[in-house]
C-alpha cells in the first residue's frame, strides 16, 4: 500500500483522554499495532497490509505524531500513554485483540498488558524499551538535548531535508536507509518538528517517560499469563538482542525468542516478511 493510499485510511475517534488518529484494514480478529517515538503508524503499513486478509488490523498515532494532536496539558508518561491506548479501545469497542509493538510503543504495551490483561490475546513485542534500558544508552544523546531544551530548535532546522533525517537517529533504525523514500522521512518528521510548538512537545514527550515505570510494573509482569512473543533484531544498538533474552529470563509469559539477524529497529517496515509469518505462527 503506498503513502497516498494509507493516508486515504486514515480515520480519527475521540476518546475519553482527546482525539487519537489511526488506521484500520481488514476483517476478522483484531491486531492493535504501537509504533514508538518519532515514527507514526505508517511504520506497520506493509505488516498490515500483509495481514488484512485475515486480521482488522488498526494502528494508533501516537500524540504529536501522524495526525494525532497533542495538547499541552496531556498526560505524556508511559502510564498516560497507556490510559490513552486504553481510552481507544473503548471507544472503538474493542475487546480482544492481539497487541504488536515497536521502539516506546513497547514500553506502553507493556504497561497496557499489566492493566489490561483481559483486553489480550496475545502480545508480541519487537526491539523496545525494557527494564533496565529507558533509555537506550545510544539515544540518551538526544534525551538529554531535550532536557535541556536543545533539540526542539535544532530539530525543526532540519525538518525540511529528509537527508538530514536519514543521517540522523530516525536513519539509523535502518539496516540500509538509502533505500527508504524520501516521503517515508517526511512523514515520520513533519508532524514532530514541523513547527516549533510540535517540536516542544515532542521533547516533553521523550522526557516523560521514564524507566521508573517499567521498574514498578516488574512484579506484575511476573505475573502476566498472556503468551507473549519476542520478535528482536540483532542489529539494533539501542535495544540489543541481550535486552530481549533478559525479558524472557524475567517473564513467564514469553513463550519465544525469534531472532532476526542484522536487523534494526525499524525493521517492521524495511523487513515485513520477517515479522509476518511469526505473528500468523504466534496468533494460530
Amino acid at each position: 500500500m503506498d503513502l497516498r493510499t494509507w493516508d486515504d485510511h486514515r480515520a480519527r475517534m475521540s476518546t475519553a483522554s482527546g482525539d487519537v488518529s489511526y488506521t484500520d484494514v481488514g476483517e476478522g480478529p483484531v491486531a492493535l499495532f504501537v509504533h514508538g517515538v518519532g515514527t507514526n503508524n505508517l511504520l506497520w503499513r506493509k505488516v498490515m497490509t500483509a495481514l488484512a486478509g485475515e486480521r482488522r488490523c488498526i494502528a494508533p498515532d501516537l500524540p504529536g505524531h501522524g495526525d494525532s494532536p497533542v495538547t499541552a496539558t496531556q498526560d505524556l508518561s508511559l502510564n498516560g500513554l497507556a490510559a490513552r491506548l486504553e481510552d481507544f479501545c473503548e471507544a472503538l469497542d474493542l475487546e480482544e485483540l492481539d497487541l504488536v509493538a515497536n521502539d516506546t510503543g513497547g514500553a506502553v504495551a507493556q504497561v497496557f498488558a499489566v492493566r489490561r490483561p483481559d483486553r489480550l490475546r496475545t502480545l508480541t513485542l519487537t526491539n523496545c524499551d525494557t527494564q533496565g534500558n529507558l533509555p537506550p544508552e545510544a539515544f540518551r544523546p538526544v534525551v538529554e538535548l531535550a532536557e535541556r531544551g536543545e533539540l526542539a530548535p535544532l530539530a525543526v532546522q532540519g525538518a525540511a531535508d529528509p537527508e538530514r533525517a536519514r543521517a540522523g537517529a530516525l536513519g539509523a533504525g535502518y539496516e540500509h536507509p538509502e533505500q527508504v523514500p524520501d516521503e517515508v522521512f517526511e512523514a515520520f518528521v513533519r508532524p514532530v518538528f514541523g513547527t516549533l510548538d510540535a517540536a516542544r512537545q515532542f521533547e516533553r514527550l521523550l522526557t516523560s517517560v521514564r524507566g521508573e515505570e517499567l521498574d514498578a510494573i516488574e512484579p506484575r509482569l511476573k505475573q502476566l499469563r498472556v503468551p507473549t512473543l519476542l520478535v528482536w533484531g540483532t542489529g539494533d544498538p539501542n535495544f540489543g538482542v541481550e535486552w530481549a533474552h533478559r525479558f524472557r529470563d524475567a517473564v513467564p509469559a514469553v513463550t519465544e525468542v525469534v531472532e532476526v539477524p542484522g536487523a534494526k529497529l525499524f525493521f517492521p517496515d524495511e523487513r515485513p516478511e520477517d515479522l509476518v509469518p511469526h505473528l500468523r505462527r504466534h496468533w494460530a
